[in-house]
């Protein structure tokens, strides 16, 4: 018997000994078996719509690298600072207990910081009434007593700023207004708003005016005198060869007009210049050792 017989039967003897009967018994009992219930899903919970209210997002704007803002701050500097300038807006003296509530600043309990206050030296302290009040640098509260001011300025060679004024009376540029409608001063104005910027007093005001000398736009002059009339019509304006001589006689120049600087005609875009002629480079200078010339055409020999 050949060895494939011998396993063939072997294969047989193995088939014949298996239980079949208990191994079909076993799949049936498995697939009657009842399969485990399905795992219920939990129950949702209730849409913010259904509930009408709307779930608040994070903010997503904060900058971390910014400092909170923290109000007057722990700095005692700062909170002097947030107090004093509190003190400057009031429009009269104030208790320091109300400026402590206002200004968000341990005022009235650090004593630090209160002594620094009273040590400002644009802080004025009234010990009878023991109120505290901003020391500005003019203290007028009418129209008179700015004239007067504006008056010493000028006589000391020097205007007044306006916003300085602003900052002593809140009234005083309308106050200004009204002096300068009057000719009582000089108002410079900023080109860009026409603000008014710095005041002087007008020195010089028209005692009469001569009606002739009333302008198109209603402008009022002074009266001048015949005789000055006189002289000034009698200069006569020399021609301009004269001219030149009566200003060259006295070490003068005649101011050169402004020359306009042609300016260089613009090159047409899209257009290129066509090729110039330029004369052909020859590299090969060895053959004209030998001496064949390549401008000229060789004919080979027989035609």
């Amino acid at each position: 018997m050949s060895s494939l017989q011998r396993d063939a039967a072997a294969f047989k003897n193995t088939l014949q000994s298996v239980n079949t009967k208990t191994w079909h018994s076993s799949q049936a009992s498995s697939s009657q078996a009842p399969l485990p219930p399905p795992s219920t899903p939990a129950p949702e919970a209730p849409s913010q719509e259904h509930n009408g209210k709307k779930k608040k997002r994070p903010k997503t704007n904060i900058v971390y690298s910014q400092p909170a803002d923290t109000g007057t701050g722990t700095d005692v500097n700062t909170q002097l600072l947030y107090a004093v300038n509190h003190l400057k807006s009031s429009a009269g003296p104030m208790r320091l207990q109300d400026i402590a509530i206002i200004t968000g600043t341990p005022l009235d309990t650090d004593a630090v910081l209160l002594e620094k206050f009273k040590a400002h030296d644009r802080v004025e302290h009234d010990p009878k009434t023991n109120l505290y009040s901003f020391r500005h640098d003019f203290s007028f509260r009418n129209k008179a007593a700015l004239l007067t001011e504006i008056q010493r300025a000028t006589r000391r060679g020097g205007g007044l700023s306006v916003r300085t004024l602003k900052e002593s009376w809140k009234e005083a540029p309308a106050a200004i207004e009204e002096l300068e409608k009057d000719n009582e001063v000089y108002v410079t104005r900023t080109l860009k708003d026409g603000q008014m910027r710095m005041v002087f007093w007008n020195e010089v005001k028209p005692d009469r005016v001569d009606l002739e000398a009333v302008g198109e736009g209603g402008q009022k002059g002074f009266l001048v005198e015949t005789e000055f009339n006189d002289l000034w019509h009698k200069l006569k304006v020399p021609n301009d060869v004269d001219l030149l001589k009566e200003l060259a006689s006295e070490g003068l120049q005649a101011t050169a007009a402004e020359q306009v600087v042609p300016k260089a005609p613009a090159k047409k875009k899209g257009k290129k210049s066509g090729a110039r002629n330029r004369p052909a480079k020859l590299t090969n200078t060895h053959l004209r050792d030998m001496g064949i010339d390549l401008s000229k055409d060789y004919v080979a020999p027989g035609k």
